[in-house]
């Protein structure tokens, strides 16, 4: 194989690992009834001016399926705590007890569960237009490439299908289990 098809072969690879991984990440923020320190990921906080992540200025933790609670490392912190997840418009109503801030998880209406269900499918269709851009942009090189042989051009083309064909499977499997994780009761 020509040094030039592989080199595009590995940033094929690489760019549909980053569809993968990206598509992992929205994954974690679509929750599935049981409560997690991740569901608070995209919490701001203004933090003396500044807007900080949740996680730099608290610590979030699961006591158990249903509770998040965050206690602040600095107890001014807690209206701008409770601001930030109030603003991030999760759907939660954050309690104060004056030194933790406790969310109830509200368990998921099958309603819910279907909606959750479309909105993961429309992640993996945006991780599936990656790897397909990446399989397009891929082509084009191996097309522009002036001295490497037609057969080997086309040997390219079909090792860039086989390599789309393995990242859209596992997006597909990714996609079904975490289907199966929101509509498991």
């Amino acid at each position: 194989m020509n040094e030039d098809i592989q080199f595009i072969l590995d940033s094929t690879k690489e760019a549909m690992d980053n569809a993968i991984k990206h598509l992992e990440k929205q994954f974690v923020n679509i929750r599935a009834g049981k409560a997690s320190p991740a569901m608070l990921g995209s919490v701001m906080v203004d933090y003396y001016g500044s807007q900080t992540p949740l996680n730099q200025v608290a610590n979030v933790n699961t006591p158990d399926g249903r509770t998040i609670t965050v206690q602040p490392w600095e107890k001014s912190m807690l209206q701008e705590i409770e601001r930030g997840i109030m603003l991030a418009n999760l759907g939660f109503n954050p309690m104060n007890n004056g030194e933790t801030i406790i969310i109830n998880v509200p368990p998921l209406t099958e309603e819910r569960r279907r909606d959750l269900v479309k909105q993961a499918k429309t992640e993996a269709e945006d991780a599936k237009i990656g790897v397909r851009s990446a399989r397009k942009d891929a082509n084009n090189d191996i097309k522009k490439l002036s001295d490497v042989s037609e057969d080997l051009q086309k040997n390219g083309e079909i090792d860039v299908q086989e390599i789309t064909d393995r990242y859209v499977k596992k997006i597909d499997d990714l996609l079904a289990v975490k289907e199966k994780e929101i509509m498991t009761v």
